[in-house]
């Protein structure tokens, strides 16, 4: 009997926190009566003027036979590594163009690649389920190719995205097919940290993407086939911190905003949005007008934001572009229809560490480097 009552205490206990949380929730959806577009626009704010000749493509990276999937820059922004369909990793002088390293893979079904953070050392991942790790310094066989100086096995789906944890070489994180985010040793192979997988916090489908707060290194937020993005810390892999709803397709794309206390997201959905990392709050959304019966909507495969946060740059199935003000939430240049454009959907895209130039990666082939003309203070400055 006293077993009896202590779950029914438990269950109106239960049932009274549940119906806080809602009314909490309802309380604050109320208190959200506008976005950052309409309260910037309210006090005056104007999209910035983008001219055509203000970001031009400066160099065409030619090298692959496949399409490219993705890229990284160096921190020190002279080199680029990219992956393709072909089977290589390719290593740029982005000043020059010219290919530094290429390194075939065993696996030519490849979707992700990350710099280390001493530029001397590349990961990669793809269907193998794997992420191999080469020391660009490594003596080349005698077939010219560089060997791999560590695989890190584990997951038992395909690896979708990694990144290294910033200033740290020694720890690298990955997203996979099999629903969840690793955290490696890659000194060791061990893995660190599983983030979701048996626990009831974690994604619910394939997970896509993964961004690491370069503020807090131990923060990063996953975005995943579930249509959510989740917000983790290293510290605690047994739940996600928080989960973030409002999109109605494959989160392929996240990145966090500059400051640190906000992360955006591009989705299948064909829209960006920005979040708000404490509160979970939707800010804004980024996104054209379709017809309701509209089944071709180019969908959103990357993104990345200018150092000041002022502008978001966002790739497209179609072959688009977009450059984002941020702050009014519109469009103010399309890369895709300037000269030199891509002609293919736009894989893959990041800014180098300075915020001077942009490289895209597409289908077609083809990696392209974009620099900005007569807006380097609309890079660096939020006003």
């Amino acid at each position: 009997m006293y077993v009896a009552e202590l779950k029914e205490r438990h269950m109106a206990a239960t049932a009274t926190v549940n119906g806080l949380r809602e009314r909490l929730k309802q309380r604050r959806q109320a208190l959200l009566d506008t976005d950052v577009a309409g309260y910037a626009k309210s006090h005056g704010k104007t999209a910035i003027s983008f001219g055509s000749t203000d970001l031009v493509c400066c160099r065409t990276l030619q090298g692959h036979t496949g399409k490219v999937y993705s890229l990284d820059w160096t921190p020190e922004r002279n080199r680029i590594v990219s992956a393709s369909q072909d089977g290589r990793l390719i290593v740029w002088n982005a000043l020059t163009s010219q290919k530094t390293h290429a390194i075939k893979l065993y696996c030519a079904w490849v979707m992700t690649c990350a710099f280390a953070p001493n530029s001397q050392s590349v990961a990669c991942g793809g269907l193998d389920s794997a992420c191999s790790i080469f020391n660009l310094n490594s003596q080349v066989d005698r077939d010219g190719n560089i060997p791999v100086s560590r695989i890190l096995t584990g997951h038992k789906g395909y690896v979708s995205s990694c990144q290294y944890v910033p200033d740290q070489e020694t720890r690298l994180l990955t997203s996979s097919g099999d629903r969840t985010c690793v955290l490696w040793d890659v000194t060791t192979g061990q893995r660190i940290s599983v983030f979701g997988g048996e626990f009831p916090s974690g994604h619910t489908a394939d997970v896509l993407s993964v961004s690491i707060n370069s503020s807090n290194s131990n923060m990063f937020v996953s975005g995943s086939c579930d249509a959510t993005a989740r917000l983790w810390d290293t510290r605690i892999a047994s739940r996600a911190v928080r989960t973030y709803h409002g999109h109605v397709g494959d989160v392929n794309a996240v990145k966090f905003f500059p400051d640190g206390q906000r992360f955006g997201t591009g989705s299948d959905d064909g829209t960006c949005r920005l979040f708000d990392m404490r509160t979970g709050h939707q800010l804004q959304v980024y996104g054209q007008q379709h017809d309701n019966n509209d089944n071709d909507v180019p969908i959103v495969t990357s993104i990345a934001f200018s150092i000041s946060g002022r502008l978001l740059f966002a790739g497209y199935s179609n072959g688009d572009c977009y450059v984002w003000d941020t702050l009014v939430a519109e469009v103010v240049l399309n890369l895709g229809t300037l000269q030199n454009s891509h002609e293919g959907r736009i894989s893959c895209l990041g800014l180098s560490s300075d915020g001077s130039a942009l490289c895209t990666g597409s289908w077609d082939k083809n990696l392209k480097i974009w620099g900005f003309g007569g807006h380097r203070k609309v890079i660096h400055s939020l006003r």
